[in-house]
Order: C-alpha cells, then sequence, then structure tokens
C-alpha cells in the first residue's frame, strides 16, 4: 500500500481540517493540502521527469511544503530523500551523487550553489520552495496516486556518519506503515484537533511522525523560525491546544529550564535520540507532569524500537520506577526484540549483549553497499550496535554503543553507567564520558563535563562517583567545557570529543 493513501483517506474523511499550519505564512485543509499533493505529483512526472523509484532531495528547513513534497514523492511513486541542512556542501553532494537524485527542493537559505559546485555525479535540477518556479509547479494536472508494491523505497535516510561515510537506509512503505501503526499503538492516539509542533528538524524524527498524524487527521504546525526557539514554544503553548512534539532530550531540557508558562497547550512530548538520563528525567517530569514518552530506534528502525509510555514515567505500583527511568522501555507492539551475545544467540536476563531487532518496520538494506547490508542484517536480526540488557519484565537498559565501550586494565566500563552517576551532582548540567589511550591501562575514563558556574570541585566528583559505582569506573581525568558536540538530533558527538582531547 502506498502510504500516501492515508492523506487522501484523511481528506475524504475531514476536508475542512487544518492539516498544514506555518504560523504568520499558510494554512491547508487536509482538502487543499491533497490537491496540492497531487498536482506536485504530476508536476514531478511530466515537468521534471521523475519515474516511479527514482529519488527526489529535500533539502530544506522545517515549512509545509515538506508536508506536501514528502507525500507528492510517494503519490508520483518516488523516493523521499530528506536531508540535513546543517550539513557542509560536500555531504550534501556526496548524498545526492550515491542517491542519483533528479531533483532537489530547498528552502531560499540554502546555499544551493555551493552544493552544485562539489558534485561529482550528474546532474541534478533544484527548486527553490519559497521562489516562484515551485509555485508553477503547483499549476500541474494532478495524476492518480501511483501503484508501489510494499518493498518500494519510500524514504532514503542517510546516516549521520559519525563512524564515516554517511550510509543510505532504505525505508519502504512496509516500513513507514509499520511504523505508523506502532506509533498510534504505543506512543500517541493521535486525533483530529491535535498539533503536531515541528521544533525538531522535519529531515529526522520529526518528519516521521508526520505520517501517523495525517493518518490520524492531526494538524502539523511548523513555527514561524522554522526551528526551535523556547520563547516562541512558550507562547505557541499558552495560545494552541493540544500541542505535542518530538525532541532530543538537550530540547526537552532547554524547555525545562526556559519556558516561563505554565504549557497548558502540551499534551505531550516524545524524547529520543539520545540517553536521557534519570536525574533530568526527574527534573523534566517536575516541571512538565505526566506528559513525556519515550521511545528508542534508530534510522534503520525508524523511530520504532522500545517505547516508555508516558504513565510509567510516574508508576511505581512495584518499586520499580527508576529503574523503568533508567531504561529506555519495553518493545514497542510490532517489534520482536531481543540481546545476543556474540554468537547471536539470546543472551539471560540481566546480562549485557547486543540490541537487535526484527520485525516489519526493519529497513531494506544500505544504499549502494551491500556489504555494510549484510553485516547489519546478519542472521535475519537488524544489529543495531547499541549494547543493553533486559530485564524479567522486559525493559531495555542501554548501556552503551558497542564503539563507546571503555576496556581500562582488562575490566569493561560503560559511560552510560558513570555518565548517570555524575547528574545527581547539582553543578553537573551535561556529562560525556570516552575512554583516550594510556599506556598503562589501555585505555582510562575521562570525563567531559557542561557545568553550572561555578564547577565543581573534581574531589567532590569523585566522591559521588565511589558512592555509587565501583573505584575502577571512575573517570581518571575530569576536563570541563562550555557546551558538548552535538550532532542534528542532539547525540552527543563523542569521536569528535575524542579527536578534540588526543589534540
Amino acid at each position: 500500500m502506498n502510504v500516501a493513501l492515508h492523506l487522501l483517506r484523511s481528506a475524504r474523511r475531514l476536508p475542512g481540517q487544518p492539516a498544514v499550519i506555518e504560523r504568520d505564512r499558510v494554512e491547508h485543509t487536509y482538502d487543499a493540502l491533497a490537491r496540492r499533493v497531487l498536482a506536485l505529483a504530476g508536476a514531478l512526472q511530466s515537468r521534471l521527469g521523475v519515474a516511479p523509484g527514482e529519488r527526489v532531495g529535500l533539502l530544506m528547513r522545517n515549512c509545509a511544503a515538506y508536508v506536501e513534497l514528502l507525500y507528492a514523492c510517494w503519490a508520483a511513486g518516488a523516493t523521499a530523500i530528506p536531508i540535513n541542512v546543517k550539513l557542509h556542501p560536500k555531504e550534501v553532494a556526496f548524498i545526492l551523487d550515491d542517491a542519483q537524485a533528479r531533483v532537489c527542493f530547498v528552502t531560499d537559505d540554502v546555499a544551493a550553489g555551493e552544493v552544485d559546485a562539489a558534485r561529482a555525479g550528474g546532474a541534478t535540477t533544484f527548486i527553490d520552495v519559497d521562489g516562484a518556479e515551485y509555485g508553477a509547479l503547483l499549476h500541474a494536472a494532478p495524476v492518480p496516486l501511483a501503484e508501489v508494491t510494499p518493498d518500494d523505497v519510500a524514504w532514503l535516510f542517510y546516516t549521520s556518519g559519525t563512524t564515516g561515510r554517511p550510509k543510505g537506509v532504505m525505508l519502504t512503505h512496509r516500513n513507514l506503515l509499520a511504523m505508523t501503526l506502532n506509533y498510534l499503538a504505543d506512543v500517541d492516539a493521535a486525533a483530529p484537533g491535535e498539533h503536531l509542533l515541528h521544533a525538531a528538524p522535519m529531515s529526522h524524527g520529526s518528519g516521521l511522525y508526520i505520517l501517523p498524524n495525517v493518518a490520524a487527521g492531526a494538524t502539523q504546525l511548523v513555527p514561524a523560525s522554522r526551528g526551535f526557539d523556547v520563547a516562541e514554544i512558550d507562547e505557541i503553548l499558552a495560545l494552541v491546544p493540544r500541542v505535542k512534539c518530538f525532541a532530543a532530550p538537550t530540547m526537552v531540557m532547554r524547555l525545562v529550564d526556559g519556558i516561563k508558562g505554565d504549557a497548558r497547550g502540551l499534551k505531550h512530548i516524545v524524547y529520543g535520540g539520545g540517553p536521557m538520563y534519570v536525574a533530568d528525567c526527574l527534573r523534566a517530569l517536575d516541571r512538565l507532569g505526566p506528559r513525556l514518552t519515550q521511545i528508542y530506534g534508530q534510522g534503520e528502525s525508524p523511530m520504532t524500537i522500545t517505547v516508555l509510555p508516558a504513565a510509567e514515567h510516574i508508576d511505581d505500583h512495584d518499586g520499580r520506577r527508576l529503574q523503568r527511568l533508567a531504561s529506555v522501555g519495553r518493545a514497542q507492539t510490532g517489534v520482536q526484540l531481543a540481546v545476543l551475545g556474540e554468537d547471536d544467540q539470546p543472551l539471560a536476563c540481566g546480562e549485557i549483549g547486543e540490541v537487535c531487532v526484527r520485525g516489519d518496520v526493519v529497513m531494506r538494506g544500505y544504499l549502494n553497499n551491500p556489504e555494510a547490508t549484510a553485516k547489519t542484517l546478519a542472521n535475519g536480526w537488524l544489529h543495531t550496535g547499541d549494547l543493553g540488557h533486559l530485564d524479567e519484565q522486559g525493559y531495555l537498559t542501554l548501556v552503551d554503543r558497542s564503539k563507546d565501550l571503555i576496556i581500562s586494565g582488562g575490566s569493561n566500563i560503560y559511560p552510560r553507567e558513570v555518565e548517570e552517576v555524575l547528574l545527581r551532582h547539582p553543578a553537573v548540567r551535561e556529562a560525556a564520558v570516552i575512554g583516550l589511550p594510556d599506556a598503562d591501562w589501555g585505555e582510562i575514563a575521562v570525563a567531559v563535563v557542561v557545568a553550572y558556574a561555578p564547577p565543581p570541585p573534581e574531589a567532590e566528583l569523585d566522591a559521588l562517583c565511589l558512592q555509587h559505582i565501583a573505584r575502577f569506573k571512575r573517570p581518571k581525568r575530569y576536563v570541563f567545557v562550555d557546551e558538548l558536540p552535538k550532532n542534528a538530533a542532539g547525540k552527543v558527538l563523542k569521536r569528535e570529543l575524542r579527536q578534540r582531547l588526543l589534540g
């Protein structure tokens, strides 16, 4: 089934319902959005020569046109390639070349000329969605919805490339339908009258959540800033009812520290994309109330591995609430989850191994990269590269990325465990623990800390660690910085930290 069918169904059922609002710019009903999408699909085919299966780049900041172009690509049988606007032109050029994109839509703040100059592949037509050429495309003759197979690629998501060149994750119509159903079953029972606020990039998780909310007839709300602005969000929550959003944990904590109002319009925040430490989670719950839902996923299983629903953030019927908050929740409905050893056999509860996943949500593979596909999808499992353990109730606790494991003097140190302890200190705002080479120990744990002024004495941090974890896990060194390097999804770039400290 073509996932664009959900839009047409909502347009028939709720023609006058607001579908997309970009504050101070545009507003489209579901009927209007569907008509624009089918006209754009016609333009892609007849005016731009995009054949079914070909790829279309979306190098755009958040805007109403993002929604209609995603659905126009699918309606035309094409593949959408949402691209992070913060990437370097050479990185964008690699993506367009690797995907052989025929067309790339941009917002007027994107330097398309620099991207084009950096390319080595075939020609791509760049179209500014803020310009007259895009407006003309909306007058093309509409086309019927393209017939697709469940395994046709709908969304080509390029990984962040923090461990090498980005890989193109092929997400099919089947994958996106599975993600949609899991969201509606486990994460958020979306409904008309609700507003999905796109403060996080539409090229990532926030954009994926367009699908279930369109299927349910909810409204996509793009802030005037086209991004994350705490003061603007504070204003929106005072004026707009039933607002929900996806946010990285760092964004959640910026809201906790920055909003002035009572957030009365907030329905909930779905957070993920990085660790939410227990101390931060408790502070967010105290400020925002029981409005937090955690998800764990990755590009290869988009936003869909585990969920910790809002009710389970506050439920302490068995005295294990803090353990659940330290976890990433339990498997979503359509997902088979396991922690496997090196032989790909399941481990007992409490044993640490690689988190692996099966289900219709798992990607088809990596574009142009059969070796990486075979390795990642070995033995019928998606191997996430994350290390974790399951408890008796099925809750998954992540201990780290396998590449971030520190082996010091022959003993394993899982950075997240140390970070959780450091964040108990009231003067520690953020912490990232990394391993650096050492002649005696092989590696040592180094804590990179963002602190509230004045920074805490190292002796206090040492004492805190000795209070809660084994002595060998205690950082051998502390480095205080103004901020931690992060990617667009809010994940701390530990490789960059290592490079900085190795100098």
